[in-house]
């Protein structure tokens, strides 16, 4: 890791830079692959999972009786896992409903909001390396409790042409409609345009390698809505002279090992604190599984030590981490101080893994520094706000006379005649 010692305000914006990567040839295979899909549709998709993911696929769908294996094969504790998870997940989304108040902006003018759900949402689940099958609890949870009548998944199957079983059941907890094996740039192609098996749908939610990301931003210009925009995973742990090192080696570790394109960013007051977090990362990272992935992570990562609280939360706002951990004595004010984070995690205990998996809020986030202007899924994501309003007689008395000025002004005469039809029926009615 990269360590810098006071950096002047000046530097900041190169310092807080995430890790860049010529795309010029991504983009062009994430167009053609999309083009295919496309056009022919279903057998695209088939070569594409041949090629891509090894896998010879007869039907694209998954059956009902491979979901009732999935339920007998996963560890017991897993099952009771995933199902203590969606509780706390849809206690937490469940509280976010939205009940619109009615106005009267004026007398006789009436308006108001109401929270529709999407329709058909689709869902993309990675399943290479590290299969997501808490992702699947995060998205499908909300769609369900928003009431979205189609919810579609897509995930890649292995060689032989199976998902993942703990990606089944937590999709038939949280309540998927239709499950699907397709992944990479071919999903979200389905999903945007539609194939014989698989339906079109109206959003896409879910994370992925770069080549996903590339493949819903394209799709997102003409063809569907897509959750954010998104990179790769990061976080951003602030500690002081009183935080635990071992706990903050391991939070950084725990971001580290997501892919090489990961970041870190360690942010704290005291130098001596540095140097032991330093120390254990080092420790730690050699007892991991992951540990190559984490190494190379860890080569364009920060340990930055900054003058005081004030100085660690203007240079946190300014990196707009997706993960946010406050690690001091003094977490309770530095809270307040958060203008730019995707997801935070105060004090000692709380560790990123915890939102990532079972405490109840939404691990699907901005990244890259998205969180400066978006915000990450909640159950609001799943729905549009639909606005009313009604207009009495005595609403065109009220309002009547500014509309004309209004669309007058503007030169929109077509406006200001809809309205002045309305006046003079009144004004006919009265006299």
């Amino acid at each position: 890791m990269d360590i810098i010692k006071y950096p002047v305000r000046e530097e900041w914006s190169k310092l807080t830079e995430r890790p860049h990567l010529d795309n010029t040839q991504l983009q062009t295979t994430v167009e053609q692959v999309l083009n295919e899909i496309r056009q022919q549709g279903d057998q695209a998709v088939k070569n594409y999972e041949e090629k891509f993911d090894h896998a010879q696929l007869d039907s694209l769908a998954v059956s009902e009786q491979e979901i009732d294996e999935a339920m007998t094969e996963i560890p017991s504790e897993l099952l009771d896992a995933l199902k203590l998870a969606h509780h706390n997940i849809a206690a937490f989304h469940e509280a976010q409903r939205y009940e619109g108040i009615e106005v009267e902006t004026a007398p006789g003018v009436r308006c108001w909001q109401k929270s529709i759900a999407i329709e058909k949402v689709g869902l993309y689940i990675p399943g290479g390396t590290a299969p997501l099958f808490s992702t699947v609890l995060m998205l499908a949870t909300p769609a369900k409790i928003a009431g979205c009548k189609e919810i579609v998944l897509c995930t890649p199957p292995n060689r032989e042409g199976k998902v993942n079983p703990a990606i089944l059941c937590a999709a038939r907890i949280a309540g998927v409609s239709h499950i699907y094996k397709v992944g990479g740039v071919q999903a979200i192609g389905a999903m945007a345009y539609g194939t014989e098996s698989i339906p079109k749908v109206f959003k896409i939610f879910g994370p992925g390698n770069q080549y996903v990301m590339a493949a819903k931003q394209q799709v997102s210009l003409h063809d569907v809505a897509i959750d954010m925009p998104a990179g790769p995973s990061e976080v951003c742990v602030i500690a002081d002279e009183n935080s635990n090192p071992v706990f903050v080696a391991a939070d950084l570790l725990s971001q580290a090992e997501h892919g090489t394109d990961s970041q870190v960013f360690f942010i704290t007051t005291s130098e001596k604190m540095l140097e032991e977090v330093q120390q254990e990362v080092m420790r730690q990272v050699e007892l991991l599984p992951r540990k190559q992935l984490a190494k190379e992570t860890l080569k364009h990562s920060k340990m930055v030590l900054v003058r005081d609280t004030d100085e660690a939360m203007d240079l946190s706002n300014a990196y707009a981490p997706e993960h946010l951990i406050i690690a001091t004595d003094d977490y309770e004010v530095l809270a307040q101080k958060v203008i730019n984070a995707g997801s935070v995690f105060l004090g000692q205990y709380a560790c990123e893994s915890a939102g990532d998996y079972a405490s109840g809020t939404n691990h699907t986030l901005p990244t890259h520094g998205y969180a400066t202007a978006y915000n990450g899924v909640n159950l609001d994501s799943f729905c549009r706000k639909v606005t009313f309003q009604h207009l009495s007689e005595e609403g065109i008395r009220s309002i009547g006379k500014c509309v004309e000025v209004m669309a007058e002004h503007e030169q929109l005469d077509a406006h200001k005649n809809a309205m002045t039809v309305r006046i003079n029926k009144i004004n006919n009615k009265q006299g």
